[in-house]
């Protein structure tokens, strides 16, 4: 009896494997906490992913860290595709270049796709001395020094935004760090600082309600939520500026690649549908997907983005 018990184990353990990928519920580990912009992304995808592959896709926040926490974890997660990552630019295109994390994202894991993109909007108070955006360069140019800008904190992918702006613009300002978007916007939309460049997400509303003015998207596409809204690259007259934040998913290295194409092709299925255009939106974001391999050359190329963008402006943070 022991012996069939035992082969009666094999069959089943072997029936198990061999049945199509996902046979059993996904993690997906989001390493920021819930209502944040990558755990929507995440949460959103994964219910198409659900709904398309008819296994769960469950969301387990795991924040702390800026995001190298829960990085980690998946990280060190076995490479069998039941626990992926909802990676983004923080964690895996910047900190590598501002301190030591604990692995390194290009190594460690495998990229399956990108879900979704942010673009940000260089925002002013309504009564900014400027209706467009070549007076602002214009004024800011013809005074060195004298303005400032705020973002949500040093190394923030805010602060990048605005530094490669100002590099690429010719500007000399004054950078004014805040702990979080809300406060830096706050004081842009009271005058006591110039100008921000923030996500559309917390820019939008401000920019509707007259709160906050805008001259232009940092995406080359513009923004599906901002629609009519020029990209900085053609408003300000400078080619080539395109900037958005990213969020995808990731697995841990060493998973099979079937799996990883296979993940892919069910992100850009779920990606192309209506419903979660429309959910993106009011969210300021915009779908996207790609190959596992074309994402990992996009992540190789937005490291060395930003590694380049901190060496020019300077910018360091306390470990």
């Amino acid at each position: 009896m022991k012996n069939l018990f035992g082969l009666f184990s094999l069959v089943l353990a072997f029936s198990i494997q061999a049945q199509p990928y996902p046979n059993r519920p996904v993690k997906v580990i989001i390493p920021w906490p819930p209502g944040q912009a990558t755990d929507l992304a995440a949460r959103i995808v994964g219910e198409k992913l659900s709904q398309q592959l008819g296994q769960p896709f469950i969301m387990e926040n795991k924040p702390g860290a800026g995001g190298s926490i829960g990085t980690d974890t998946v990280v060190k997660s076995a490479p069998d595709g039941y626990t992926l990552l909802a990676a983004s630019s923080g964690p895996i295109s910047i900190m590598p270049n501002l301190q030591k994390i604990p692995y390194d994202p290009l190594r460690d894991l495998a990229p399956v796709s990108l879900i979704a993109t942010a673009p940000f909007a260089l925002v002013v108070a309504p009564n900014f001395p400027a209706s467009n955006a070549k007076e602002f360069l214009a004024l800011v140019r013809a005074n060195p020094g004298k303005y400032t800008f705020a973002s949500s904190g040093t190394g923030a992918t805010a602060h990048m935004f605005a530094e490669l702006f100002n590099s690429m613009a010719q500007l000399k300002v004054v950078h004014v760090p805040y702990k979080g978007s809300v406060p830096a916007l706050t004081d842009v939309i009271g005058g006591q600082v110039a100008y921000a460049v923030e996500t559309v997400a917390a820019t939008g509303g401000f920019i509707k309600s007259g709160k906050l003015k805008t001259f232009g998207v940092t995406s080359a596409r513009g923004s599906a939520a901002l629609p009519g809204v020029p990209t900085l690259a053609e408003s300000a007259d400078i080619p080539g500026y395109d900037c958005v934040a990213w969020v995808g998913y990731a697995a841990p290295a060493g998973t099979p690649r079937d799996i990883l194409v296979k993940l892919a092709a069910e992100i850009q299925k779920a990606v192309q549908s209506t419903e979660l255009k429309d959910r993106y939106i009011p969210l300021g974001m915009d779908t996207a997907s790609n190959s596992p391999d074309e994402m990992a050359a996009y992540l190789r190329r937005e490291q060395d983005r930003y590694a380049q963008i901190i060496k020019n402006a300077g910018i360091k943070i306390e470990n």
